[in-house]
C-alpha cells in the first residue's frame, strides 16, 4: 500500500513546479505587454516587469537574473519555434505543393500570431541592449545554416558552394525580417492587402532564389590564365 505522505510529497513538489511555470510564463508576457504598449525592452525595469505580471519585485530573480535574461529566453524562444516551424514546411513533398509559398504563409500566420515577440525583436535588432542584439544575429546565423541545409537535403542548388548557398540563405532570412513590420502593420480584415503582400513577400524570395539558380563562380585574379 502506498505511503500517503510520499504521495502528498509528490503532489506538492510538482504543484510548486508548476507554480512556478506560471509564475515564469507571466513574467515573460508580463515584459512583452509593456513592449506591445510602445515602450523599448531596454527601456523597461524588472520593477514594471514584476508589477505588470502581479508580483512583488523580488520575486523577478527567482525566475531571471535581469531583464535582459528574460530577453535571451525570448529570443531563443522564438528562433526554435520558429525554424522548426518552417523546416516543417520545407520538408513536406515539393510535389504536393509550392515550398515557398506555403513557408511564407507559415511565417505570416507565425507573426501574426505572435505579434508582442515580433514587435520586440525588431525593436532589439537596431537598438538597445547589444546582448540581445548578438543573440539575435546568433539566431539569424542559425537559421540560415538550418535552411542552407535543408536545401542541400532536398538537392536545390548542388552547383552553389556552401558558403554562397548560407549567403542566398542569409538573405532569405533578412528578407522575412524585414517583412515582419509589414505584416503587423496590415489592416485587420483586409484579405485583397493580405494577399496582395503575400504575392509580394513571395515574389522577393523568387528572385533571390532566381538570382542563386543563375550564379555563377568567377575565376579568381589567381585563376586566370597568363
Amino acid at each position: 500500500m502506498p505511503n500517503p505522505d510520499i504521495d502528498l510529497q509528490r503532489l506538492d513538489v510538482h504543484s510548486r513546479s508548476e507554480r512556478k511555470a506560471v509564475s515564469h510564463r507571466a513574467l515573460l508576457h508580463a515584459a512583452l505587454t509593456l513592449v506591445g504598449e510602445g515602450r523599448s525592452f531596454t527601456s523597461i525595469s524588472l520593477r514594471e516587469i514584476a508589477r505588470q505580471a502581479g508580483m512583488v519585485p523580488n520575486a523577478f530573480y527567482r525566475h531571471f537574473a535581469s531583464p535582459e535574461n528574460l530577453g535571451l529566453e525570448l529570443v531563443e524562444e522564438m528562433g526554435i519555434t520558429l525554424r522548426r516551424l518552417l523546416r516543417e514546411a520545407r520538408q513536406v513533398d515539393p510535389s504536393k505543393g509550392d515550398i515557398l509559398r506555403r513557408s511564407v504563409q507559415v511565417y505570416q500566420q507565425y507573426v501574426k500570431a505572435n505579434r508582442l515577440v515580433f514587435l520586440f525583436i525588431s525593436s532589439e535588432r537596431s537598438g538597445g541592449s547589444r546582448v540581445l542584439r548578438v543573440a539575435i544575429r546568433r539566431d539569424v546565423t542559425h537559421f540560415t545554416n538550418e535552411m542552407a541545409q535543408d536545401f542541400r537535403d532536398l538537392g536545390l542548388y548542388k552547383e552553389l558552394p556552401t558558403a554562397r548557398l548560407q549567403m542566398v540563405c542569409g538573405l532569405i532570412v533578412m528578407t522575412m525580417l524585414a517583412a515582419a513590420i509589414d505584416i503587423l502593420d496590415l489592416p485587420a480584415d483586409q484579405p485583397l492587402l493580405e494577399h496582395e503582400m503575400t504575392e509580394n513577400f513571395v515574389r522577393q524570395l523568387q528572385l533571390i532564389l532566381l538570382g542563386a539558380g543563375q550564379w555563377r563562380e568567377k575565376p579568381s585574379r589567381g585563376d586566370l590564365p597568363a
